[in-house]
């Protein structure tokens, strides 16, 4: 038997990742020149395929944006959201393990240090990416879960940006406190 989720916890769950990853993008598409230079940072990709990998990786996350929002999508955008939010993850990792904190994360509008909070936000989006692959139950959809889909949605990506704050703050009130 395979697990199945509420159709509108499943639609909140995609509608999330979809506005993760347009705002991503966004990003990314108004200073190219500042996410190049973060993915340069990484010292992952060759400098000569910097600018090439830094535009598909811009638009991957928009299609993956729109694909999340495809009611007939299936589960192929959540679990490409998945592997891509692994990727990241293993791009940061292996810049931890080389001692590598300084660098901008490129995840979005202001810059922020690599941390291990990284790797467990990504382990988390990760796990909601899976959970959002996962079959819809084929039960009716009703007026109000439209409220339930959007509310949840919104409630997810402002969770999701309060987190993303924090981690951030963190990290800057810890090298505030090093240079105390």
């Amino acid at each position: 038997m395979t697990a199945e989720l509420d159709p509108a916890l499943r639609a909140a769950l995609r509608g999330a990742l979809a506005l993760l990853w347009l705002v991503a993008a966004q990003h990314k598409l108004r200073d190219p020149a500042r996410f190049r230079e973060a993915l340069a940072g990484y010292q992952l990709v060759p400098a000569s395929f910097v600018r090439a990998f830094a535009a598909a990786l811009a638009a991957l996350e928009l299609g993956l944006g729109l694909a999340l929002l495809l009611p007939g999508a299936g589960a192929a955008p959540a679990l490409a959201t998945a592997a891509l939010l692994a990727l990241y993850a293993f791009a940061i990792a292996a810049n931890l393990a080389r001692g590598r904190r300084s660098i901008d994360c490129g995840c979005g509008a202001r810059p922020q240090p690599l941390g291990e909070e990284l790797l467990a936000r990504n382990a988390a989006l990760v796990g909601i990416a899976l959970l959002a692959a996962l079959p819809a139950s084929a039960r009716a959809l009703g007026w109000l879960d439209a409220v339930t889909m959007f509310g949840g949605a919104a409630a997810l990506a402002a969770l999701y940006a309060a987190v993303d704050a924090a981690l951030a703050n963190g990290v800057r009130s810890r090298a505030q406190r090093v240079r105390a």
